[in-house]
């Protein structure tokens, strides 16, 4: 497959993410939206890392640890959200800037 293939999808894993992360009110779909955004950044710096440089394997352990810290952070996040919910029954991104003062 060629890079330009790579980036399309990257591009509209992004756009898509973008959307999702504006137009959702609820804290989890907002999350669902960043992780596609960070998805589509992902996708395209291992394509371009492999366009540059092939034969090296260091594109495929960067993208590795990345997956790896956003599967940590989305735990970290649910997590929250969850303790959120459950002590103040929030789920929604305008409930929850009430709670900074």
């Amino acid at each position: 497959m060629t890079p330009e293939l790579f980036l399309i999808v990257a591009s509209a894993l992004f756009c898509i993410g973008l959307f999702g992360a504006l137009t959702q009110q609820s804290i989890v779909m907002l999350m669902m939206g960043l992780e596609l955004m960070l998805g589509g950044v992902i996708l395209a710096a291992g394509a371009i890392w492999r366009h540059i440089a092939p034969a090296s394997a260091d594109g495929q352990v960067l993208v590795v640890v990345a997956i790896t810290a956003m599967a940590v952070e989305m735990a970290v996040g649910f997590a929250v959200v969850t303790a959120l919910f459950r002590s103040r029954e929030v789920d929604m991104t305008d409930m929850a800037a009430e709670l900074k003062g």
